[in-house]
């Protein structure tokens, strides 16, 4: 057994300070650990998913990024982890506790198959793994390895933790913090925009220190065909992470302004995120969501948002400012607001597109390199 100081500090030492997750007894003192540091951020994330894909975007932003879940979330995590890692060569290290351990302490029964095949889906999954270390001594060996991988493959690597590999460490009283719910502001009315025409208002509207996150489908594409930039991330696959990307990003580089354009699909697959986005209160993140109230990049099929307030959702998720607007000037004027968010924008557009669609030509790999690469370049702002 091993202190939660002994190997984060080690992990830190190395650049591993930006920590996010879904809580298991068995990181207990992890968790704590990090909450009780204020030199490290720990980001609690509303499921496995999300939290790859919020490390993905720190990651995006220049850290380092740890991500801790319970193997019973690893399913959760599958998505975000083949299609949005694997395909944008994105690293994390992945601290995956072994739950149902075969042969191992019993444990409640839920946990029996998953902890049967918790290694088997790493393998498929292509992620190397090693069990945590539980002697001072075998932790530099671990993180070596680590580093090694991430230089040959820019990919995941897991560590698998069994019970009783990390002694207590106690758990910080809580900040007291204070809700909030703004009234929301605007209209949506009955004459929609085309996603296009929103498209290309944000593009005419954006400048090199705003980092745009296009969520996949058409939206990415028509971004692309309207304006490439080096400061765009077209996503593809990993549906509905568009937003927990932003998230990491923006709290990363907290002197950039980071715009997730989201969808109404995407949004209501992991909707959990705008609460964790509430919670975070990133001061520069912009959340635009283009609700067509249909998947039009799979055949037009309905979704639930002709029912359900998304903008109301976003203000009970605790946002900051919250508008509903289907007036390009009103859209213009969020893009170029200087006030605090995070700022939730609810356009409802028109369904299929005023322009002709296109695919990137650029790869996932050189969008992730020359974003990463931009935002480097990207000094701080003293301020």
């Amino acid at each position: 057994m091993i202190g939660a100081a002994d190997f984060i500090e080690s992990a830190r030492a190395r650049g591993f300070a930006f920590y996010t997750g879904v809580p298991c007894s068995y990181l207990q003192p992890f968790i704590n650990y990090a909450i009780s540091d204020k030199n490290l951020a720990y980001v609690p994330a509303a499921n496995e998913g999300d939290a790859v894909a919020i490390a993905a975007g720190a990651t995006l932003g220049g850290k380092r990024a740890v991500v801790m879940m319970q193997n019973s979330g690893l399913g959760n995590a599958v998505s975000p982890l083949t299609s949005l890692n694997a395909i944008f060569r994105l690293p994390a290290l992945l601290i995956i506790t072994l739950r149902g351990e075969p042969g191992g302490a019993g444990d409640e029964p839920q946990h029996q198959l998953m902890g049967e095949i918790t290694q088997r889906m790493l393998e498929l999954m292509q992620i190397p793994h090693r069990y945590f270390p539980t002697k001072i001594t075998e932790i530099a060996a671990v993180l070596d390895e680590l580093e090694e991988h991430i230089a040959k493959t820019s990919l995941p690597f897991a560590l698998v933790m069994k019970k009783n590999s990390v002694s207590p460490f106690p758990l910080p009283a809580p900040a007291i913090t204070t809700a909030r719910y703004p009234k929301i502001s605007g209209e949506s009315g009955e004459a929609r925009p085309s996603r296009g025409s929103v498209l290309r208002s944000i593009a005419a509207n954006t400048g090199n220190r705003d980092i745009v996150i296009a969520t996949t489908g058409f939206t990415g594409r028509v971004l692309y065909g309207i304006a490439d930039r080096p400061n765009f991330f077209y996503m593809v696959g990993s549906m509905g992470c568009a937003s927990s990307i932003a998230l990491g990003l923006a709290l990363s580089r907290k002197d950039l302004r980071v715009i997730v354009l989201d969808g109404d699909g995407a949004a209501l697959m992991r909707l959990g995120a705008m609460s964790t986005i509430g919670a975070a209160a990133p001061q520069n993140l912009l959340h635009i969501l283009l609700d067509n109230e249909c998947h039009d990049s799979t055949g037009g099929q309905a979704t639930v948002t002709a029912q359900t307030d998304l903008a109301a959702v976003a203000a009970a998720c605790g946002y900051a400012r919250v508008q509903r607007t289907v007036d390009p000037g009103q859209l213009v004027a969020a893009l170029r607001a200087t006030t605090a968010g995070p700022h939730f924008v609810h356009v409802k557009t028109l369904p299929g597109e005023d322009t002709e669609l296109t695919r990137p030509k650029i790869t996932p790999p050189e969008v992730a390199r020359r974003l990463m690469e931009h935002i480097a370049l990207l000094s701080p702002e003293v301020k």
